[in-house]
Order: C-alpha cells, then structure tokens, then sequence
C-alpha cells in the first residue's frame, strides 16, 4: 500500500480551529504530517480538529498563539517543531476582516489589518524557515481580492492581502536557494461560518463568478496540501486563485 503523500513530515497552521484553516488542518493530517494549529479564543474548536486528527490515527498539537503578538508566533513554532522534532510546513491562513470605506476606516483597524493578515505571516514565515530543510513549504492563505478589488471598503483587507503577495515572492527568492518553496492561495468566496453560503451578502457574490457557488473549504485544503505535496516541488513565488472564476 502506498504511503500517503506526507507521511513523516510535520506542518504549522495558523488559524487552523475554524474554517479553511482548520480544513488544511485536517488535509495534512489525512495525507500524513504531523499537525500543530493555532488558535486564540476557540480552544474548543482546535481541541475539536485535534480530536479528529488524533481518531483517525494522526499526531497533532492546539497551541493558543495571538498573531498580533511577535513572541507568541516564534513561541508556538519553537514548541511546534520540539513536539514533532521537524518543521516541514507553514501554512499561514490566520487572517481577519476589517472593512469599511475609506473615509471612515480607522487607523487602529488598518493597522491591525496589517498586524495580523501580514506582519504575523512575516515573522511566522521567518520563525519556521530556520527550522526547514530541502523540501519545506511556506503556504499563504492571501484572497481574490487581493488581485481585483471588486466592491468598496476594502482598503485596509485589500492592502494586507496584496502586500502578503510581495512578501510570498521575496520568500521564494530568499529561500529558493535552499530548496525551499513559497506561494500564496486566493480564495474566493468560500462557505465558512465567517461568510456562509447562505449568509445576506452571498447573493451579490454568486453573481460574479463563473461558476455561481461558494468554494468549501476543503477545495482550498486540496490545492494547499497539492503544494505541500511533492508534486508542487517547482511551484515557487506563484499566486493561485481558486475562487469560481470570481476574477476571471
């Protein structure tokens, strides 16, 4: 029986009890890596993923990390890779939504916009890096609006998320050299209890794809783990849009 694609390998995700990033989560875990997740106020939510990984015969770790706080990031990596004895993978999908137009936008929310959608991806980026050999995998959760910004009020998410692109690049240039990979995913509108497909705005979001229905997480959690996978070994410095065709 074949092994599975990511058997002995060991994966960071951030933001990883709810939504995508618990979707990716779970993905890795189910091809082979070994798990630790972040949270900051779902402690039942990671101990839920944590669960499902461990009953299904998979190693995993819930480490409370805030992204706006530098020491917790290296912390929680430091104590990520101690647990697993490696670090293979980073996926940084912790990520919040701040919106508002822009003459009422308040510096406190693009700042913290900033803070967490792209400083904390930043230093976890950084953190996990001196720990990856040939091989390692640094994965962005970014977002379609990042590349087309389709409505009003987007400045400060818009910005955050445009800017993590150019920081995906740089890792790959950085890292390239020492056979490890960076890239970004965009998703498009995706069923979450953040933005579910039911919710009131959903209808005006349906209307701009191409294909007229929100993503499932786990569709997002299968592009990632296929960057994680060898497959995606000479994939570095790109920005993939999975998102319905929303942008195209």
């Amino acid at each position: 029986m074949p092994s599975k694609p990511l058997s002995g390998k060991a994966a960071f995700v951030t933001g990883g009890s709810r939504g995508v990033g618990a979707a990716i989560a779970r993905r890795l875990a189910r091809d082979g890596a070994s798990v630790a997740l972040t949270y900051i106020h779902g402690a039942a939510q990671a101990r839920d993923v944590v669960d499902e990984i461990e009953a299904a015969g998979g190693r995993a770790l819930a480490i409370k990390a805030d992204g706006r706080d530098a020491e917790t990031i290296e912390s929680a990596v430091e104590q990520a890779t101690e647990a697993f004895g490696r670090l293979d993978i980073l996926v940084n999908s912790a990520g919040i939504w701040r919106a508002a137009p822009i003459d009422s936008l308040s510096l406190a929310d693009f700042d913290e916009s900033m803070e967490v959608n792209l400083r904390a991806p930043f230093v976890a980026s950084k953190a996990a890096a001196r720990h990856m050999a040939e091989g390692g995998r640094i994965i962005s959760i970014g977002s379609n609006l990042a590349e087309r910004v389709t409505d009003a009020g987007l400045s400060a998410y818009s910005t955050s998320k445009a800017a993590l692109v150019g920081l995906t690049k740089a890792l790959a240039r950085d890292l390239g050299p020492r056979g490890i990979t960076a890239n970004i995913v965009h998703p498009g509108s995706t069923d979450t209890d953040m933005n579910p497909a039911d919710g009131p705005h959903a209808e005006h979001q349906r209307q701009k794809m191409a294909t007229p229905r929100f993503g499932e997480a786990e569709e997002i959690a299968g592009l990632v783990a296929w960057l994680a996978s060898a497959e995606g070994r000479f994939v570095t410095g790109a920005a993939l849009t999975i998102d319905g065709g929303a942008n195209a």
